[in-house]
Formats: C-alpha cells, structure tokens, sequence
C-alpha cells in the first residue's frame, strides 16, 4: 500500500515523502507537533473566527515552512509523518496553490 504526504507548491514544484508504513506518531502526538511549528512559524488561522482544523493547520504550516524547510529531509519528513498522523490517513495530498488537502 502506498504512503505519501505530497505537497505541491505549483505546477513545477512540489515535494513527496514517503512513508515506510502508517506513522508511529499517534494523531495526538501528530496535532502536537504540528501545532509547535505552527507557533514557532509565527502562523495565523486561515479563517477569520480563528478555529484551526486539523486540515487547515496543515496547509498553514506546509505554506509558512516554504522551499526552505520543506526541501530540508529532516523537516519535510517529520511534517509529513505529522500530518498523516494527524489527519488519520496514509495518502495525503497538499495543494498550495489552492489551499486545499485531499486524501
């Protein structure tokens, strides 16, 4: 079975990390690191009430982490650990460009 997070930034852009299997992360423990990045990015909630979905958190931190951290092996693996933890899926697909997560 195939296990990716694949984040797209744009047509000729885009990032896919493998998984070896489900993620050894518990969805608790995926919220929570992603939630520290999105604090340590200084991230904003996308919607103007301020509750942040898990998806959304997602694509927030995708987006603020940019080229640089998602091109580092290390950090784009551990995110994307995170988010499929999180989210409770295996295939995860991140569209910048339309700001949009589909599994």
């Amino acid at each position: 079975m195939q296990n990716e997070v694949r984040v797209i930034q744009d047509e000729r852009t885009e990032w896919c990390f493998e998984l070896k299997s489900a993620s050894s992360l518990t969805s608790a423990e995926g919220r929570a690191w992603l939630d520290e990045q999105f604090n340590q990015l200084g991230s904003e909630p996308l919607r103007p009430t301020g509750k942040l979905l898990v998806a959304d958190m997602v694509l927030v931190v995708a987006r603020d982490a940019g080229p640089k951290l998602l091109s580092d092996a290390s950090w784009g693996q551990r995110f994307a650990e995170a988010a499929s933890a999180a989210l409770g899926k295996s295939v995860v697909r991140i569209n910048l460009a339309t700001m949009s997560v589909s599994y």
